[in-house]
């Protein structure tokens, strides 16, 4: 019976050891949120390329319709500008660059001719938009009730697997709060870095875009993934999508979308815009 008491006590003490050391989800979350605020901020030093690709279903899941567009994106005065370099994986007619560098070139020349007033409003409101991005990032480890799944590697890294569930009721204060209790996740981060990943997120509720008079349904599925670049910010690799909606609360679509970005290049204040030749579509 000693013995067996013994035993008893060194799996229960073993046990309270072992759960004791299990790293808070809710903190790795809230260090994460703050770390991917300092990507926010670094992003706008990088250059890169946007792939998107469109691939419309018929009403049997079928492919109906594939359309991509290949964006070589720049920034001009903190702000990302979208040059379109290939269409359905095709690069541009000499026609068609040349109409994309002119639309360049006008907006350099716009830039270069506004008053300090307007770029002053210009930068207003660019950095509104951002702190509603930020305020929004900080709503969610508050929004939803985090639990520890496990353990991965990805990418030879060691991640943290956290399953996320929106807390019941719950009322954010930033602008469009409202949207993180329609959604379910779980989350890989990074666990030297407390960067994020992965991320899979499923729509639980209607999710309604009033602007463009659309509406997502419950079900809809997104995968979003990060990596690292030049040791010293993780920037996005890739997104997807696959939903279905109702457009103009009527017309129903269903899709899935994909995002790669690439050929990230850090921005130089001496650096020349990359020619259409010099990037691969």
């Amino acid at each position: 019976m000693a013995v067996l008491r013994k035993l008893l006590q060194a799996l229960l003490w073993g046990g309270l050891a072992v759960h004791a050391q299990d790293p808070d989800p809710l903190e790795i979350i809230r260090r994460s949120v703050e770390r991917d605020r300092l990507n926010f901020e670094r992003a706008n030093d990088y250059s890169y390329v946007q792939h998107t690709e469109q691939r419309m279903l018929d009403k049997d899941g079928r492919v109906s319709k594939v359309e991509s567009r290949t964006y070589d994106v720049i920034v001009i005065d903190g702000e990302p500008y979208e040059k379109l370099i290939a269409k359905d994986g095709k690069p541009l007619s000499e026609s068609e660059a040349r109409k994309e560098q002119e639309k360049l070139d006008r907006e350099l020349a716009r830039r270069r001719a506004e008053r300090p007033d307007q770029r002053a409003r210009r930068l207003s409101e660019q950095e509104k938009r951002r702190r509603e991005g930020r305020e929004f990032a900080r709503e969610i480890p508050d929004a939803f009730t985090f639990r520890l799944a496990g353990q991965e590697t990805l990418e030879g890294r060691p991640v943290w697997v956290i399953e996320a569930e929106p807390k019941p009721g719950y009322k954010g204060k930033a602008k469009r709060a409202d949207l993180l209790s329609k959604f379910r996740g779980k989350l890989w981060i990074d666990q030297q870095d407390f960067q994020w990943v992965r991320v899979e997120a499923e729509t639980i509720a209607p999710v309604r875009f009033g602007w463009i008079l659309a509406k997502l349904d419950p079900g809809a599925k997104m995968t979003f993934e990060q990596r690292r670049v030049h040791g010293e910010v993780w920037l996005p690799s890739q997104a997807r999508m696959r939903l279905d909606a109702r457009l103009a609360m009527v017309r129903k679509l269903r899709a899935e979308v994909e995002v790669t970005w690439r050929d990230y290049r850090k921005f130089q204040t001496d650096s020349r815009i990359t020619e259409v030749s010099e990037i691969t579509p």
